[in-house]
């Protein structure tokens, strides 16, 4: 993102030019003051987030993604409630939800896609013709979907409580984000890795993993 101009340092910075080598100096400091302040990004509020906001849930809106879809930051302990009325106004489907590492330092972050599958479906069967064959409904029509992230700090509680009640869907889901980045879905009825031996050591897809130097065989059967 580029950085904001201070028209003030750079008359400053002018002046010095002509002036003596500390005045020249001290403008020079003020300019390279003025010009590494950071723009804050405003997000306007999509219509999932005024939602929320009326309803009095707590959140924070992020910027969209490529695609436009809507995204919202959420902390954990409002998680199930926020998906459960979203669930309730419409969002009946769990797309995936999976997680990342924003890198060394960063967090953990775990993410939820939430669509509204059945109200796609509605417009589908009200654009159809007897046979079944849709006309009106454009090609790029897409459901109504939102994201939410729950941000972890690394070295703090990893923990956030599992949405395996709402969506049966998140099953294998959060247990393959536990198996690879270490977040626990507390409530989660099989609270096991996924795709690693239980007695693993580490998380490998956190850029802080450390692979080991062997490997011990183990009997598949």
């Amino acid at each position: 993102m580029p950085e904001p101009t201070n028209p003030e340092a750079g008359a400053l910075a002018g002046t010095a030019g002509a002036g003596t080598a500390a005045t020249g100096t001290a403008a020079a400091d003020t300019a390279a003051a003025g010009t590494t302040a950071e723009a804050i990004t405003v997000v306007e509020p999509g219509p999932v987030s005024r939602w929320l906001s009326a309803q009095g849930f707590g959140h924070e809106g992020l910027e969209p993604d490529h695609l436009g879809i809507e995204t919202l930051a959420v902390e954990p302990l409002f998680l199930p409630l926020i998906v459960a009325a979203l669930k309730a106004s419409g969002f009946d489907y769990l797309q995936c939800q999976g997680g990342y590492d924003e890198g060394p330092g960063g967090r953990l972050v775990s993410f939820y896609e939430l669509v509204k599958l059945a109200a796609l479906a509605d417009q589908i069967a009200l654009a159809s013709d007897p046979a079944g064959t849709c006309h009106a409904l454009p090609a790029t029509a897409r459901p109504e979907q939102v994201r939410l992230k729950v941000f972890l700090e690394r070295d703090g509680d990893l923990t956030i409580p599992s949405l395996y009640g709402l969506f049966r869907g998140a099953d294998w889901q959060e247990r393959e984000t536990f198996d690879m980045y270490g977040i626990h879905y507390a409530g989660h009825p099989h609270p096991k890795r996924l795709l690693m031996p239980e007695d693993w050591k580490g998380y490998p897809l956190r850029k802080d993993y450390v692979q080991p130097d062997f490997y011990e065989m183990q009997d598949a059967y």
